[in-house]
């Protein structure tokens, strides 16, 4: 079967555009400051990072009332939101300073073993990307108030739930869109033009 059409149409091919390199160039991001993600329609990304907590280690009747509260708490919340997982490199190099100023003042042997077997296993972190896991909440809005009422209704409903949560900073923020975007690897030319 031939084409009778002597005019085909040129088909455009749509990819990530060219240009210095900074994801925001094809992402309707346009930064990130005081906590938000500002979008180029002028919504605002923010939210909660929870601490995790394993509840398995607890008794069966407190791991039943957390669950609850969390259902409740799932079933309080009026707005759209994400729940993400994120993965974080393990960030041990203030520890590992310490334990190396604490080897080269100790003179008893059998301590310095010890702090030198220390210094081995965080080597192992550091050398096998050790990642810590984080969950976040996060939801948009144009309007900031609301945003901040949101962030204090999902801490408070987390505490009630027994989990410890923050709003997100603007490193927590970088490290997701690194997640999602990079492959979980940071770049010295940066996601987000700060």
């Amino acid at each position: 079967m031939s084409n009778t059409n002597n005019n085909p149409k040129k088909v455009k091919r749509r990819g990530a555009p060219t240009g210095n390199g900074y994801t925001d160039n094809w992402l309707p991001v346009r930064g990130i400051q005081s906590g938000f993600i500002i979008t180029s329609n002028g919504d605002k990304v923010t939210g909660v990072k929870v601490n995790p907590r394993n509840i398995f280690i607890l008794d069966s009747q407190t791991q039943d009332n957390i669950l609850i509260s969390l259902k409740n708490f799932y079933n309080m919340i009026e707005f759209e939101f994400w729940l993400i997982v994120a993965d974080r490199p393990v960030d041990i190099s203030v520890y590992m300073s310490q334990l190396q100023l604490l080897y080269n003042e100790v003179q008893s042997p059998a301590i310095r073993k010890v702090i030198l077997q220390d210094i081995d296993k965080g080597n192992t972190f550091i050398n096998n990307d050790i990642v810590d896991t984080e969950y976040y909440f996060l939801f948009k809005e144009k309007d900031v108030d609301l945003l901040q009422k949101r962030v204090r209704m999902m801490i408070n409903g987390l505490s009630s739930c027994g989990l410890v949560a923050s709003q997100v900073n603007n490193d927590d923020l970088r490290i997701l869109l690194d997640n999602f975007l990079n492959g979980g690897k940071s770049f010295n030319f940066g996601t987000v033009i700060s």
